[in-house]
């Protein structure tokens, strides 16, 4: 076997374990938690939503580099239950429901089975400890779980908070329904077409245009290829800083 066929096995694979893993069937993992009150988790993160109690809430994980997907994945959620082990299950595994909201980086200075939980190609959820909490014992260090892709289910339309100054302008997109990513954003002034807007990092979004004094409207496409629009969010007197509610996906099931 030559080594294109070989890596163009591999990609399959990885594509092919990806595709059954948002199909709902169970897949295997580990997990872990972090104190929310001063984690990165709740205060930060890797996706860009800040404080997660104004946001996404405690019920939130980062997520080691095979599930990340250099960010693609933030806002998704997973079902994760905690399995195989009788000292730190949860008395008949009851599963929480987490979204991806950081990145749990990998320390490839320790052993991928002591230290090293988020080395690649490891799967791990590094959760929140009112997330942990609800599946598995607080004492516990590290447990195997099982996990698999889940709608989203938000209260609520989208939300978009306005960042940047004068010609950068960008937007933080949350609470989103469905699948929870968002992978395509278009915004329209009232003296402009539709406008791409490029991922920044995580779930903001930007654009080199000054749209300062237009109402705004919003394209937003999620990782199933659904497109929701919301015509006219932000008024024309919107300020850097201020959150609009838009429409939301319709609920479908994976």
């Amino acid at each position: 076997m030559d080594s294109f066929t070989a890596i163009l096995i591999c990609l399959i694979i990885t594509n092919t374990r990806w595709i059954v893993a948002r199909e709902g069937e169970w897949r295997s993992a580990t997990a872990t938690y972090t104190n929310e009150t001063d984690g990165p988790i709740i205060t930060g993160g890797a996706c860009g939503y800040g404080d997660l109690h104004k946001t996404y809430g405690k019920y939130s994980a980062g997520l080691s580099t095979g599930l990340f997907n250099r960010g693609s994945t933030c806002g998704g959620c997973f079902e994760v239950r905690c399995v195989d082990h009788i000292r730190w299950c949860l008395q008949g595994s009851p599963s929480v429901i987490v979204t991806a909201t950081d990145f749990c980086p990998p320390n490839y200075g320790l052993p991928n089975d002591y230290g090293g939980w988020c080395n690649y190609p490891r799967e791990h959820f590094e959760m929140s400890k009112s997330a942990f909490t609800e599946m598995a014992e607080k004492q516990a260090d590290i447990v195997p779980v099982q996990y698999r892709r889940v709608n989203c289910e938000r209260n609520g339309g989208l939300r978009f908070t306005l960042l940047g100054h004068s010609h950068f302008y960008q937007v933080l997109i949350t609470n989103v329904g469905l699948d929870g990513e968002v992978i395509a954003v278009k915004v329209k002034g009232s003296k402009t077409g539709w406008i791409p807007m490029g991922r920044n990092w995580g779930q903001n979004w930007q654009c080199d245009i000054d749209l300062s004094g237009q109402p705004l409207s919003f394209e937003v496409t999620s990782s199933s290829e659904k497109t929701v629009t919301s015509y006219n969010v932000a008024p024309a007197n919107w300020q850097f800083g201020q959150t609009f509610e838009g429409k939301q996906f319709r609920s479908e099931r994976l």
